[in-house]
């Protein structure tokens, strides 16, 4: 448990917090509107339900205020690199925005069902109550409307109308339809599956979040849900009064025998939302105008196993180690943005990414370039963008681990190092990189190679062989390729990549690896940095667990993984 803090006690305290709001919210509403006065004709006629459907709406609006927050990239790289009191802790948790933003949908998710189960038996009940004749409270209170047209407590005044004439004709009922439809298509397009394999269908059906902030703003402005005014308290409180409606007499003398007056809860879920949905227009107008800025490719160049390398040029761009682009391609699809890491150097007069395939967009690209028509395709960038990458030279040890094309991120990281080795950089904190690639097949290597072949050389010029230690995982072979390595086992080059480095065949074993870097590092605090699937993150934080010591003068092991 001690381990664990180490990397998540601020992570847990603002999880901790969010959840308390939700709790105290939900509370506190659930018996405001369960014992209020002024809403005791109400629960007259809905009971309970009224109290469920108020307090899961408060929670609603609360979350809906937060839901767009993480996802303003801007604001996030505003926070992690100018703000001075954006330290490390707090850059770690502006890592984790995307899992924020989960956890804050399915809340909505989860309030959504609450809401709507509520009012479906409010409007049951307002039904019940306008078709009684038994002279009941409810029964009064609902032909109430018959007296005067604006001193109507249950909005059902027909016999002939239905729940589903409701749901379908009032604004309340209308736009709770739409929220909720709009809801579910975006939750269910959000699952991984769809995310990996239909790119197209999450990105379309996530903006129908639009929709939602639209309807959210209308739903509450028809006031359907009523409560007793405060004059009216003033003059006939129901505690004193309610007896009267259902007994009175014709030649009523008694203070009570007025009919109370009721007034509408009115719409505040403007009020919750507005800021956060004015900074992300902000937001968006701001990457409309970046995205506008003249971009110019200025070279082309196709890696084995199928990889793109774009190198661009853009006015006024700067970048930092391991940040990412949003990339859009008019010539394919005018509306789809996405996310690409650098793999340039800041010191470099151009910025790169690396292309593979990974659905029907990026294979579009990467047909569309290599067709080498006279023009080249017009290519829109926004960005840059902070990630976790960026914090690399923030500790003294550092293990980089990537897997496959989540490499790229650390190609921007060692491009740096070696331009700082050239220049004799004597700020450069870090003093010793470990850096992890695993692979599938020996052609994802070959783009790779002759950076680590030159940052080798440089750092050996340098007298600094040690500051980087790599090794390179092969996870998957053919009998061919295992023969041939065991046929030159004494050579001095590794027969799969040319470095003096040997490949290694199969997985790493964490636990050794992290051992090892704590018995040469006793006393560092190390980032851990990864690139790579979920499966393989869950490992490395288990060891960051393991191998950190709650020991201040002991060993540490922070974990930092790439998330958009």
């Amino acid at each position: 448990m001690g381990n664990w803090l180490v990397n998540h006690w601020f992570s847990a305290t603002v999880l901790a917090a969010w959840l308390g709001i939700n709790i105290f919210l939900f509370t506190y509403y659930f018996l405001f509107f369960d014992r209020d006065e002024r809403y005791f004709y109400t629960r007259a006629i809905l009971g309970s339900a009224l109290a469920w459907a108020r307090a899961s709406a408060k929670c609603l609006n609360f979350n809906s205020m937060l839901i767009l927050l993480p996802v303003c990239r801007n604001l996030l790289s505003f926070l992690r690199g100018t703000c001075s009191c954006c330290r490390r802790t707090l850059r770690k948790q502006l890592d984790h925005n995307l899992t924020f933003h989960k956890l804050v949908a399915y809340a909505l998710a989860l309030f959504t069902a609450v809401h709507t189960i509520a009012h479906l038996f409010n409007l049951e009940r307002y039904n019940h109550s306008q078709q009684a004749t038994d002279g009941s409270l409810a029964a009064v209170l609902s032909k109430m409307h018959l007296q005067s047209s604006d001193k109507w407590l249950n909005p059902i005044h027909s016999n002939q109308t239905t729940v589903e004439y409701v749901a379908f004709t009032t604004i309340p009922g209308l736009t709770g339809v739409i929220i909720t439809l709009a809801l579910i298509l975006m939750v269910t397009s959000s699952t991984e599956f769809i995310r990996r394999n239909y790119f197209e269908v999450f990105w379309y059906t996530h903006h129908l979040f639009l929709i939602y902030f639209a309807g959210l703003v209308i739903h509450g402005i028809a006031g359907l849900v009523r409560g007793q005014t405060e004059e009216s308290m003033e003059e006939v409180h129901p505690h004193r009064c309610a007896h009267y409606l259902v007994h009175k007499d014709e030649d009523c003398s008694h203070d009570c025998c007025k009919v109370p007056e009721f007034g509408s809860i009115p719409a505040e879920s403007w009020k919750w939302v507005l800021a956060p949905v004015l900074l992300y227009i902000f937001e968006r107008i701001l990457r409309i105008w970046r995205a506008q800025q003249k971009v110019v490719v200025t070279k082309v160049v196709m890696h084995p196993a199928r990889v793109l390398e774009l190198q661009m040029q853009k006015k006024g761009f700067r970048m930092e180690v391991g940040q990412y682009i949003f990339v859009n391609c008019p010539a394919i699809s005018l509306l789809e943005w996405h996310p690409f890491t650098l793999t340039s150097a800041p010191e470099e007069d151009f910025f790169s990414i690396h292309i593979r395939v990974a659905g029907d967009w990026t294979e579009r690209l990467i047909d569309t370039f290599q067709q080498q028509k006279p023009e080249m395709p017009r290519i829109e960038v926004d960005g840059p963008f902070g990630t976790a990458s960026e914090d690399v030279f923030q500790y003294e040890v550092a293990m980089l681990v990537g897997a496959g094309i989540g490499v790229t991120p650390f190609a921007s990281i060692l491009k740096s190092i070696w331009y700082k080795f050239q220049q004799a950089d004597q700020t450069l904190k870090t003093k010793k990189i470990y850096f992890y690639w695993l692979c599938r097949d020996t052609g994802a290597f070959a783009w790779f190679n002759d950076l680590l072949a030159s940052l080798e050389q440089k750092m050996a010029e340098s007298g600094k062989a040690d500051f980087l230690t790599y090794r390179l995982f092969l996870t998957g072979w053919d009998t061919s390729i295992a023969n041939n390595v065991a046929l030159h086992f004494d050579t001095a080059t590794d027969t799969v990549t040319g470095l003096r480095h040997k490949t290694i065949f199969g997985r790493p074993m964490w636990n050794n690896e992290f051992a090892a870097v704590a018995a040469a590092h006793p006393r560092s605090v190390v980032g851990v940095f990864l690139c790579g699937p979920g499966a393989l993150a869950k490992s490395l934080q288990k060891s960051c667990h393991q191998h950190s010591s709650l020991d201040p003068r002991k060993v540490k092991f922070y974990f930092n993984k790439e998330n958009f």
